[in-house]
């Protein structure tokens, strides 16, 4: 049986994927991929409209989802004080079981959650695709992926939430390791 602490497999070099088993029922871990507020706690907030080519803005706080920690200088984004913006294109909108959307600036990825009833519990499958990022890009949205999902499993658990930056900083040295090479 797979951990939720695994790291997510290069399943090609511009294609990572993570699989993580959470307390269900399945409408509850869906709403902490649509929901604004919630999302807010684990990733980023921002409002979606929920459907098929609907606009997502996806709103990154440092201080919402690490409110004790200080950012390292690389992630405060200028004047910002941590907090970026990203517009987004929702691909695929099938509640509770599929959602996508378009990633980043240039929108040249998409990440893809899938949920499936497990007995009492969720196993989420998160996928993120390029189609232009290099090696270096591929490294921080694995390491950005594996720490946000981390920050969801302890939210569902009700347990501690992880450290966030330092973990996020560890991730990166480690999936750059991981990452296949072309």
């Amino acid at each position: 049986m797979k951990s939720n602490n695994d790291y997510g497999q290069f399943t090609a070099a511009n294609e990572v994927r993570l699989v993580r088993t959470l307390p269900g029922p399945i409408e509850r871990i869906w709403d902490y991929l649509v929901d604004d507020e919630k999302r807010s706690r684990w990733f980023a907030g921002g409002p979606m409209e929920q459907r098929e080519g609907g606009k997502l803005t996806l709103l990154f706080q440092s201080k919402t989802i690490a409110p004790n920690e200080t950012p390292p200088p690389e992630f405060l984004n200028g004047d910002n004080c941590g907090i970026k913006e990203t517009n987004s294109i929702v691909t695929r909108f099938e509640p509770p079981h599929v959602l996508a959307y378009t990633f980043g600036s240039t929108g040249q990825s998409e990440v893809t959650f899938e949920l499936i009833p497990d007995g009492d519990r969720v196993k989420l499958i998160l996928t993120h695709r390029s189609r232009g990022e290099d090696i270096e890009d591929m490294t921080n949205f694995a390491a950005g992926w594996h720490t946000c999902v981390a920050q969801l499993v302890a939210e569902v658990e009700g347990a501690p939430r992880p450290a966030f930056w330092p973990m996020h900083i560890r991730m990166r040295r480690e999936y750059a390791a991981r990452i296949p090479k072309p």
